[in-house]
């Protein structure tokens, strides 16, 4: 499971017989989880006030940080396309996986000092993924619209030949360029009636020139024809052949128009493919400054973005190796699943300051359930600190009563957050 729990206890006469007596009761008899103790540094306690309003206000930045982190990866996931093997080893966080970095967390002292108020962390981290989230939109609206444009050229260059682009199909010796009276046109045929075709193109209408015509690409229903006539006689050909079912494509022969379209459809797709190109070297986070990173996301577009979240690398890496678009998601998948845990590591400590008191005293602990013994679990963990709340005497938080939905509010008698790290809606 990647599902865990981060929980709290008061301390008993240390914070170390709060953990022993955890782990007694829930992995050395009966082996329900695995349990990481949770490190939370002595932060700045505050008032009750700050504390209760910054208990709500961190309930909606929580749940806008983890919205993020999942757009982040889901980006990545639709990015990489045919590479979603490859999804899961470009989701790390601070270089490592996402279960080791959440069973090994440490606070970063660097991006969030624990002797800023918790309301000044609490805004910093707002701002840095709101920042995050800013720029995803505009990048993924630029490669949207290169992927857009790239799929319009690719559905012209496929399917029927009704409708699909003829320029890869036909060559300059095919037509009769030039000349002030006669022209080449091309003609869609059913293959059922190629016989006929053969028997009548040359009395559908006047002035068609004898034995002109020639099959040159046909697919699985049609074959496309070429035929040589009288400009006069263009009108008139067309609408007989339309009552035959012959389909007279509008199509005349423009060697550099034909050209640049190749050269277009190949110049997308090398950008496209350019964006997820995989970097030789690990980035690493620096210290937290204002930078400007212009990357060019393909041929003619430049998309400017202001950062200011700690760890970004320089735009010099960023451009020099390729793959901007990729190196960009997994970098700021990065800070944003950082972000998100430290969220829950200040979500942890006001709740716990405000259900077990002053001083400071408590165990944060990291439980990973086994799959087959969540129930279990919940059981041994309600009766061990059920005397932590009197009203978790009367009322079980996990039975479902008319009217309270208190399973749904997810309240215990014990702080509880709940961290899931399969962030994509398909499995890996």
């Amino acid at each position: 499971m990647t599902e865990f729990w981060l929980i709290s206890a008061p301390g008993e006469k240390t914070c170390q017989q709060s953990w022993d007596k955890m782990m007694m009761a829930t992995t050395h008899t009966t082996n329900l989880s695995t349990n990481n103790k949770f490190n939370i540094p002595d932060l700045k306690v505050g008032t009750l006030d700050v504390l209760v309003g910054l208990s709500d206000e961190l309930t909606k930045l929580d749940t806008f940080v983890e919205s993020v982190v999942k757009k982040v990866a889901q980006y990545m996931a639709d990015v990489l396309e045919d590479s979603r093997d490859k999804i899961q080893e470009n989701l790390l966080a601070n270089g490592v996986d996402l279960v080791t970095y959440v069973t090994r967390f440490q606070w970063d002292m660097a991006k969030y000092p624990i002797k800023q108020s918790l309301k000044n962390i609490s805004e910093i981290i707002s701002k840095q993924v709101s920042q995050i989230d800013n720029d995803l939109k505009a990048r993924a609206s630029a490669y949207n619209n290169l992927k857009g444009n790239l799929q319009n050229l690719e559905r012209k260059n496929a399917g029927s030949l009704l409708t699909r682009s003829l320029a890869d199909i036909v060559k300059k010796e095919d037509f009769i360029l030039d000349s002030e009276y006669l022209l080449t046109m091309l003609v869609v045929v059913p293959k059922i009636n190629y016989v006929e075709w053969q028997k009548t193109y040359e009395t559908l209408s006047e002035m068609v020139v004898p034995r002109s015509t020639n099959l040159l690409f046909e697919d699985h229903d049609s074959g496309l024809f070429s035929v040589t006539l009288f400009r006069k006689a263009i009108d008139d050909f067309k609408h007989k052949a339309r009552e035959n079912k012959f389909t007279v494509r509008d199509f005349q022969y423009n060697d550099e128009e034909m050209k640049a379209d190749k050269e277009e459809l190949t110049r997308l797709s090398t950008d496209k493919k350019k964006q997820f190109v995989r970097s030789a070297g690990v980035l690493k986070s620096t210290s937290r400054f204002l930078i400007c990173i212009k990357i060019k996301m393909f041929s003619q577009l430049s998309v400017i973005f202001s950062m200011n979240p700690a760890g970004y690398c320089s735009a010099d890496s960023m451009c020099a190796n390729g793959g901007p678009l990729v190196r960009w998601l997994k970098v700021n998948f990065s800070e944003a699943f950082i972000a998100w845990i430290h969220i829950k590591a200040l979500r942890v400590f006001v709740e716990s300051v405000l259900r077990y008191g002053l001083p400071v005293n408590f165990q944060a602990m990291l439980l990973q359930p086994h799959k087959k013994n969540v129930k279990k679990l919940r059981e041994v963990l309600y009766d061990l600190y059920k005397h932590l709340d009197g009203s978790a005497n009367i009322i079980d938080a996990a039975m479902d009563i008319p009217g309270l939905n208190l399973s749904q509010q997810e309240y215990y008698p014990y702080v509880y957050y709940k961290i899931d790290c399969n962030l994509l809606d398909f499995k890996f």
